[in-house]
């Protein structure tokens, strides 16, 4: 999901509430705050030599251990999203999101839905792969093959 879509849904729901669904399925608490909006862009080479550059708005999720009551409604995160605009240089980039319970991770925006009056976004784990497979000695389309390897998803063995 772009940071386009995401707001468009804030905007459009902006007195329900919101919440995230975690990769597995559970919740994160709901009473987490977004404590930053960046824009993250990374400048890096792949183990082909191929220089590459990823964009994408990267939000924060925090959960204080005495603060059980907050609740964040879509319009209060719509405006911090909008105080992000001297940051974050387009609508078309893609949405993540941050959240440490245990270690940090980092989550793709995966999709949204209404449940009994939150606006719920779904999480999706991010994954790495071979950007380079022909250098890699790997055929191109090997996310075709790669259930009968044992890799899953194309990631390289």
């Amino acid at each position: 999901m772009n940071l386009a879509t995401f707001g468009n849904l804030l905007r459009e729901n902006g007195e329900s509430r919101v919440g995230f669904i975690l990769p597995e399925g559970g919740l994160i608490a709901p009473e987490f705050h977004i404590t930053e909006v960046g824009h993250v862009a990374k400048r890096f080479i792949d183990c082909g030599g191929t220089l590459r550059w990823a964009e994408s708005c990267l939000l924060q999720a925090w959960v204080a251990a005495d603060d059980k009551t907050h609740r964040l409604t879509a319009g209060k995160l719509a405006r911090i999203l909008d105080l992000s605009r001297q940051v974050v240089p387009t609508d078309e980039l893609p949405m993540e999101l941050e959240h440490g319970d245990g270690p940090v991770s980092q989550y793709a925006i995966a999709g949204a839905e209404l449940h009994d009056g939150e606006l719920r976004f779904r999480l999706a784990h991010k994954h790495t792969d071979c950007l380079a497979r022909e250098a890699c000695g790997l055929a191109p389309d090997r996310a075709d093959s790669a259930a009968g390897c044992g890799c899953g998803e194309g990631r390289c063995c």
